[in-house]
């Protein structure tokens, strides 16, 4: 099912589940007044939360592949970005009971070599894709004309 499909799943049947977080609302609570912090935490809608369980795939590659900065440059670098990550998300929630950090393992064999073989292919696509363009380009040339550009930009070819 994967993870996206649960939480699509989960959600829509529970939709109350989704909350948004502030981390402002988490302050430290005392062990010994905790039935007192859940009681005025369900009057303010503030949640409290015993179990916090994080899909580890979607924060390992956003901290090794960022989006909004260059990627780091060591391994140390990259799990310290990791460990950073993983300490925002508890200081925003922070389960009093449990943290479970599910990661995957290895890709099995033939995932590997199913991806491998899919990314050969689209290779020789887009090979062939570029031939293609350029016996056309050709054929237009010696005729006296060229080709519009959105065919060439859409990846039209005509046979």
């Amino acid at each position: 099912m994967g993870v996206p499909a649960f939480f699509r799943w989960l959600s829509t049947r529970y939709p109350r589940i989704i909350i948004n977080a502030l981390e402002r609302l988490y302050t430290t609570i005392d062990e010994s007044n905790l039935q007192q912090a859940r009681e005025e935490s369900i009057e303010k809608e503030e949640p409290l939360f015993d179990n916090f369980y994080i899909d580890m795939n979607g924060i390992i590659h956003s901290c090794c592949h960022p989006e909004e900065r260059p990627p780091p440059q060591t391994e140390a670098e990259m799990f310290n970005d990791i460990f950073a990550y993983i300490d925002k998300l508890i200081k925003i929630v922070k389960p009093r009971k449990l943290l479970y950090l599910a990661i995957d393992g290895v890709a099995p064999r033939a995932k590997m070599n199913q991806q491998r073989s899919r990314r050969f292919r689209s290779s020789m696509d887009n090979k062939l894709r570029a031939q293609k363009e350029q016996e056309l380009k050709k054929i237009w040339e010696e005729k006296g004309e060229s080709i519009p550009s959105t065919m060439l930009n859409i990846g039209i070819i005509l046979e």
